[in-house]
């Protein structure tokens, strides 16, 4: 694979995307050409927060970040535009291919028919969606995880943690994504201590109305449940995310992270030591893998599932008051333990 310099990222990286199309119409007919035969690399499509949420786009890029440091290859990560429509996603995702980078991965469900439409035209590039397992094409990989397993580790956590046997749940878009979030949440609060009350909100019914793009929304709907005594409060809500993080510190209760390792982003720093814990899932690495795949010739393509067996889901430990925690590693570690063997099943809704 050629070695060229990196481009310039987000912003810059749109503006030269829709001059592109300008200059070639569009989609090509030529799509499978030389030109879309892997002459740069990774290229990544943000979903909605963009880069800079400290969550699930962030660790997208991270994956981005490491491909471009091993592999020394011309990168690319985008934008996503307010209002946009799948054709919009379709065009963008067709522009990267056209360019010539493999894999092109569209992060988040809302890709599914844009990676669709795109890798049917460039059948010789490999496509990639986080999140999404629909999209059946012998050129596309499904990234997809079981959230539900490292959201119950995360409701161990909490029913160990709690205090006043109030624990909350603010999902950013009420959708089936964010369904097994909250599904494996209330489990691992059941069975690891059965009576304690969790209070569930969705921010937003649709992604269009900020659900993942608001920390203000975020922060009101903790400050709500925190009122009705909820001294952990977990979300899954991207960027919004923030404002729960915010809240619970305020008022000195624990928060919990999602997707990335939160007490260890610097964007949240000053919030850190009210974040308990994080249900994390490993973007990051599905994204690098899918690009190693490529580099090594054998793309990855199907149903690609991180969980707990794989270590691509799992519960973050930087912090060290709950590092130090016999109690909550004790019955956290046992759970994990029977979640791999299969004594225990987490429900996904």
């Amino acid at each position: 694979m050629r070695r060229v310099p990196r481009i310039a990222l987000a912003g810059a990286a749109t503006a030269s995307l829709a001059l592109v199309l300008s200059a070639c119409g569009g989609t090509s007919t030529s799509a499978g050409s030389s030109e879309a035969k892997g002459d740069k690399g990774l290229a990544i499509a943000y979903d909605v927060g963009g880069k800079g949420d400290q969550s699930f786009n962030d660790a997208a890029y991270a994956g981005l970040e490491k491909a471009e440091s091993e592999f020394g290859y011309d990168t690319a990560d985008v934008e996503p535009t307010d209002g946009e429509t799948d054709a919009d996603k379709a065009q963008r995702l067709a522009s990267l291919a056209k360019q010539g980078y493999n894999p092109v991965i569209g992060v988040g469900y809302a890709y599914a028919p844009a990676v669709k439409e795109a890798a049917e035209k460039y059948p010789d590039t490999t496509f990639g969606i986080v999140d999404d397992s629909t999209v059946t094409a012998k050129n596309v990989a499904d990234l997809v995880f079981s959230e539900e397993e490292a959201s119950y580790l995360a409701g161990v956590a909490a029913a160990k943690a709690t205090k006043s046997n109030t624990v909350g749940f603010v999902g950013g878009v009420d959708i089936p994504l964010i369904h097994k979030f909250e599904a494996g949440f209330k489990q691992g609060v059941a069975d690891t201590k059965p009576g304690v009350k969790v209070l569930s909100q969705y921010l937003t019914q649709t992604a269009e109305e900020g659900g993942f793009s608001s920390p203000d929304k975020g922060k009101a709907a903790a400050e709500g449940q925190i009122e009705k005594k909820a001294d952990v409060v977990y979300q899954a809500a991207g960027l919004s995310g923030q404002g729960v993080i915010e809240a619970a510190s305020a008022s000195k209760v624990w928060a919990i992270g999602v997707d990335s390792d939160q007490y260890e982003q610097e964007a949240l720093s000053k919030y850190k030591d009210a974040i308990l814990t994080s249900a994390t899932k490993d973007v990051a690495q599905a994204v690098y893998n899918l690009a190693k795949s490529v580099e090594d010739g054998k793309p990855e393509t199907g149903i690609v599932r991180g969980d707990l067996k794989s270590g691509e889901v799992g519960l973050a430990d930087s912090n060290p008051e709950f590092a130090s925690n016999t109690a909550i590693q004790g019955a956290v570690d046992t759970a994990k333990e029977k979640i791999i063997s299969g004594e225990i099943k987490v429900k996904s809704s």
